[in-house]
């Protein structure tokens, strides 16, 4: 059994942070043009697709899920801190928001059109990422697409003891080289479709980076 003991430190830190969290982070339209390009992107992917809803899988407090349905899409979003998703449901009472943890979705295989992971996954360490994937691989439709964006570096691991206003967090950061999460969604049966990695400070290693990929009709050929 994998040992998912880091789940509680990710779900009380968040609770811990919530309120702050809410007001220091943008929303979508406050993004830079190629963040809230590629959520453009994702949204026109998906709608013309239509082949199911879309997860906005750690949603926080429901800011981009909201924007994905402000543009069509038929979203819901999902959070492994109650806080965040009582927040979610006061702001954006018309969405649905639920508590639960993306190494067990609890949805149907080949139930969905879209799977958002937006700053999400960094928590999880990365031997666990085939198992967070393999989530995604289960639950997408065929021809469902993905789009995962997060922090990204040359492998560090970090362990803050703050954030977000100065609040004790517990949890701890992967940052992982985008080839290495490319390989991982590959070893997934998850195609890249596309790539956009940004840096975030000048001369540092660190960068952000956003994939879009999708999950095969058919069999993939070797």
């Amino acid at each position: 059994m994998s040992d998912l003991s880091y789940l509680a430190a990710v779900r009380d830190s968040y609770d811990t942070v919530a309120l702050d969290y809410v007001e220091q982070v943008r929303s979508p339209a406050e993004l830079d043009p190629l963040s809230r390009g590629m959520l453009n992107a994702f949204a026109e992917i998906v709608l013309t697709a239509d082949l199911g809803p879309v997860a906005d899988v750690g949603c926080g407090p429901g800011k981009v899920t909201a924007y994905l349905a402000a543009q069509g899409v038929s979203a819901f979003g999902m959070d492994l801190s109650p806080t965040m998703v009582a927040l979610a449901r006061q702001a954006y009472p018309d969405l649905r928001f639920a508590v639960g943890s993306m190494t067990a979705l609890a949805i149907e295989d080949d139930e969905l059109g879209g799977i958002l992971a937006y700053y999400s996954t960094h928590h999880t360490p990365p031997a666990l990422l085939p198992l967070v994937f393999g989530e995604f691989h289960r639950t997408l439709a065929p021809g469902g697409q993905i789009m995962l964006a997060g922090h990204a570096g040359a492998g560090e691991h970090l362990r803050p003891t703050e954030a977000y206003g100065g609040h004790p967090v517990s949890f701890e950061c992967y940052l992982l080289p985008p080839d290495r999460i490319a390989e991982l969604l590959d070893q997934a049966g998850l195609i890249v479709t596309a790539r956009l990695v940004e840096a975030s400070d000048r001369g540092s290693h660190r960068s952000m980076v956003t994939f879009l990929a999708q999950k095969p009709v058919g069999p993939v050929l070797p």
